[in-house]
């Protein structure tokens, strides 16, 4: 009975964190005005408008919400990965899951710039005129954008060092690692996109992003359809010794 909770363990953990994973993945990709554009990708054109807010009041706050939601589920990966991977090096599964949590801490508290146009177009603030008000919106929009660039960037050092565990793990496969690891180096060095001509930026976004997408969703159907390897997951686990 020992034996089976074993084995079963770390694969049970690998399957909520990909279903975690996956969810993320999804609300990120289809949650309307879940987020905001990151840099490469900045231009008005690329923003929620205020005409589209006023629209959608409901939506635009439920979407806020949902964020929210996802970072909690950002939380619960963040940990069971440590978990997994914590054979492979204690210390530097405990720094990927730092990164990832101080990600998720930036990105929540961002969603003050997320819910400050409702504020602000809410028609309460008789000080302002409706021109300025839709002025303070948008600026708090593009406020939105740099803070998940600024987040972003915390989480490429995650996937970094992620990545490096998952190549050197042998109960995933190295691959995996790899792609993570790259697409790590493009959410850092999203953050310089500010600083090159839009046009330039907009080209070379999907590029840039292209490898990370892959990887996570590689991990997360990975984590689901297979999990991991549990007789080397104990392996190592027993050959790293007792860890806490």
């Amino acid at each position: 009975m020992t034996a089976r909770t074993k084995d079963y363990s770390p694969r049970a953990m690998a399957r909520i964190a990909g279903l975690l994973y996956l969810a993320i993945i999804v609300g990120a990709l289809f949650i309307p005005f879940a987020t905001v554009p990151s840099g490469m990708m900045r231009g008005d054109a690329a923003l929620p408008t205020v005409a589209h807010i006023l629209a959608a009041r409901q939506l635009y706050a439920l979407a806020g919400i949902a964020q929210a939601i996802l970072g909690a589920c950002d939380i619960a990966v963040a940990l069971i990965l440590y978990e997994l991977l914590k054979p492979v090096g204690r210390s530097l599964a405990l720094l990927a899951a730092f990164f990832r949590l101080v990600f998720v801490a930036i990105a929540n508290a961002n969603l003050l710039n997320h819910f400050a146009p409702l504020l602000l177009l809410s028609g309460d603030l008789g000080a302002f005129t409706p021109e300025q008000l839709q002025a303070l919106a948008g600026m708090f929009l593009r406020l939105r954008t740099i803070g998940l660039d600024i987040a972003l960037v915390f989480f490429g050092f995650h996937c970094i060092i992620l990545g490096y565990l998952l190549f050197r793990s042998t109960f995933f496969p190295r691959v995996l690692g790899l792609l993570m690891a790259i697409g790590g180096v493009g959410y850092i060095a999203n953050i310089f996109a500010s600083v090159i001509p839009l046009d330039i930026a907009s080209r070379l976004f999907p590029y840039v992003m292209l490898p990370a997408g892959v990887a996570e969703l590689g991990l997360s159907l990975w984590l689901i359809v297979v999990g991991v390897n549990a007789a080397k997951w104990r392996s190592r686990a027993v050959a790293a010794g007792p860890q806490g």
